[in-house]
């Protein structure tokens, strides 16, 4: 496999990789609220770049099913770090960028919130633990990751891209669009395949799945691996390669989504007064120390 290597416009596109999800937002209101006008997310003094059309080019135009595998080959081997799930909270939390105008909650803080707002609906706890850790997997970009490589709408790789992914004319700048092998309905897969068949762009969902994949519960499992296949839970652009189960498991998807994207509060959590209880919900579902 050759290797990749990016320039530093490349590497990070994007203010903060934050900046992906209220595009989301934009795209994908709550259903309850009217949509939020574009300029009332962001107010740049110098909004002449659109960021987020930047990172969808380089995003559609990198992750080719090549890179997706090679990329697996090297982070899931799990080997640059281990530590405590809350320390891996706390190492996330480097993350923080000033850059953000519309919030100033870090990543432990938005994190608590999606979870919080989980458990007061009464949910199962270990749906509480998914809000809680599901963008842990952001952890990348402090490994030298490319934003567009840890965040953004996913979609499978070794197939036709479908025109229902957001900014889908990128995806004329990606080489598997003329490989035979991918470029296909189907590609490299078999009619209603199954979904853990297919693999999927490289980003924080993948890589947190895999990590956590034989520790928690199915819906869970679904709810992080998928939680940013946009195309998919909001679009049904790829229902010719999942199984019935798999359209079963997306409606957790679909009831996580709302505490994912609307959970943002500029109240910030008492971190000290929550930490006992999830620490103790941690130790219920994974293990002492995670390997990242």
């Amino acid at each position: 496999m050759k290797a990749y290597d990016f320039s530093g416009e490349e590497l990070r596109p994007l203010q903060s990789i934050e900046q992906w999800e209220d595009d989301v937002l934009l795209r994908y209101p709550d259903a309850g609220e009217p949509a939020k006008a574009k300029e009332e997310f962001r107010n740049y003094e110098n909004p002449g770049r659109d960021t987020v059309r930047d990172f969808y080019r380089l995003n559609h135009t990198y992750q080719t099913y090549e890179f997706v595998q090679q990329k697996r080959a090297d982070f899931l081997r799990f080997n640059r770090k281990e530590m405590p799930v809350w320390g891996a909270m706390e190492f996330l939390n480097t993350l923080v960028d000033d850059s953000d105008p519309d919030i100033d909650l870090d990543q432990l803080q938005h994190l608590l919130q999606t979870a919080e707002a989980i458990r007061a609906d009464g949910h199962p706890d270990w749906f509480v633990l998914t809000g809680f850790i599901h963008d842990m997997g952001k952890v990348l970009c402090l490994f030298g990751e490319a934003q567009w490589a840890v965040v953004g709408d996913t979609f499978p790789v070794g197939c036709a891209f479908s025109d229902r992914i957001v900014y889908p004319e990128f995806f004329a700048l990606n080489p598997d669009t003329r490989d035979e092998r991918y470029n296909s309905k189907y590609g490299i897969y078999r009619p209603n395949c199954g979904l853990d068949n297919v693999s999927m762009s490289w980003g924080h969902d993948e890589y947190l799945y895999q990590m956590t994949k034989n520790y928690l519960p199915e819906p869970a499992l679904y709810m992080i691996r998928y939680h940013s296949f946009y195309s998919q839970h909001r679009e049904h652009a790829y229902e010719h390669l999942m199984t019935n189960h798999d359209k079963e498991m997306f409606e957790w998807v679909k009831k996580f989504n709302p505490y994912d994207l609307y959970s943002k509060s500029p109240k910030p959590p008492v971190i000290s007064e929550l930490k006992p209880y999830y620490e103790d919900l941690i130790a219920k579902y994974l293990p002492a120390t995670i390997r990242l």
